[in-house]
């Protein structure tokens, strides 16, 4: 079910989401060769709490075992961190990352170089960003879920990069996965319309190759089929008569 906000939860998610904005900067400054994504992982955690009422929303969904999702090079999405798992000069990871404060959920995650990366990947973390604010422009009121997703692969596709499309984007609120779907991939002005008061996550996950995954055996860790780097970015954006807001910038 779909679950418009009122004016005063929006607020509040907004003040959710600059915790979590602030937790991404905290692990994104030890994001170096060396560190493991437990490293990152404690350190979310730790700064989530340090602020009253709010807590991690991964840990315990579904029965993720973590704060964060960590996923290096040709990992999607939903890498669980371990001791074991640690970063080499010219990774990419990707943090993705919740929030729950004052009820509700904010929902942000990014994809960083470990040091220096090379020209492709470098310009895949780019496309992929440029990705998700053409999805961000397009959320607005009168719009349809079909136009962030076009919008989204429009640029992915002139970047020469595949959108992942067995993943996607939802709502977010009251629940961490609420209606609607939120595809990367889409035609204009089909899929639900997008109305005053609706916050949902815009999430690029991005393929230097083949847009194909599997499944890990962990039952968690999705990665390219061709074992080629991805790429992910998000932001849980609020839809507003006055035009999109970006809650955890």
């Amino acid at each position: 079910m779909v679950q418009l906000k009122s004016p005063r939860e929006i607020e509040t998610m907004a003040a959710g989401g600059k915790i979590l904005a602030a937790t991404h900067q905290r692990v994104r400054e030890a994001v170096k060769p060396g560190v493991s994504t437990m490293d990152l992982d404690q350190i979310a955690e730790d700064f989530i709490r340090s602020h009253e009422g709010a807590t991690p929303s991964f840990k315990g969904l579904y029965g993720f075992p973590a704060t964060i999702c960590s996923s290096i090079n040709e990992e999607i999405v939903h890498g669980i961190p371990s001791p074991k798992r640690v970063l080499k000069e010219g990774d990419v990871v990707s943090v993705d990352i919740g929030v729950f404060y004052g009820g509700l959920h904010t929902d942000s995650a990014n994809t960083w170089a470990v040091g220096v990366v090379d020209e492709k990947t470098a310009k895949l973390l780019t496309v992929t960003k440029d990705a998700l604010e053409a999805g961000l422009a397009a959320a607005v009121v009168g719009n349809h879920v079909g136009d962030i997703g076009n919008a989204i692969e429009t640029v992915v596709l002139k970047g020469g990069f595949a959108v992942v499309r067995e993943l996607v984007g939802h709502g977010v609120g009251h629940l961490m996965h609420e209606e609607p779907q939120v595809p990367n991939h889409g035609k204009p002005k089909r899929g639900m319309k997008l109305v005053h008061g609706l916050t949902i996550a815009i999430e690029p996950m991005v393929n230097a190759g083949s847009a194909n995954t599997r499944t890990l055996g962990d039952k968690w860790t999705v990665i390219t089929i061709d074992g080629k780097r991805s790429a992910h970015f998000e932001h849980t954006v609020a839809v507003l008569n006055e035009g999109p807001r970006v809650l955890t910038r």
